[in-house]
């Protein structure tokens, strides 16, 4: 008896294994703050697909998330990734402009530097719109 109950274990767990996806799923927002935090926390991780999926649809903000995922895979140590991917997430301050804009000002525990991520909501998510932290053109160098 005992044998069927491990072989039936152990065979959920094989299905289990063979049936999950390597695919990141991007989490949903329920409000500004959670935009905002899933945002920097899939930065943070290094998950730029995901990232990307939090953003406003638009080139200036596919063209940001493209220049960090870059920046993270080519330039950053191994050390600073491990480091960002520890990091928690410190929110200061929430500013809400009005019912559809947020400014978000933050920082991450690892390099302790304050930042702001304005979120917006679009057709009823919660979106960040990267513009507002970062103005002018697009370039191969992080400000």
């Amino acid at each position: 008896m005992k044998s069927i109950f491990t072989t039936g274990f152990l065979f959920l767990l094989f299905f289990a294994a063979c049936t999950s996806s390597d695919k990141e799923e991007t989490p949903a927002s329920e409000n500004d703050v959670d935009a905002a935090r899933n945002f920097i926390d899939a930065a943070l991780k290094g998950h730029y697909d995901v990232a990307r999926n939090l953003v406003v649809p638009d080139s200036a903000n596919y063209a940001w998330v493209d220049l960090f995922k870059r920046n993270y895979q080519e330039r950053m140590s191994q050390a600073d990734k491990a480091g960002y991917r520890g990091a928690s997430i410190n929110i200061h301050n929430v500013q809400t402009v009005n019912d559809s804009t947020t400014i978000i000002k933050y920082s991450n525990s690892y390099k302790k530097q304050n930042d702001s991520l304005k979120v917006v909501r679009r057709n009823g998510t919660w979106l960040v719109d990267l513009s507002y932290s970062f103005s002018g053109p697009v370039t191969d160098s992080l400000p």
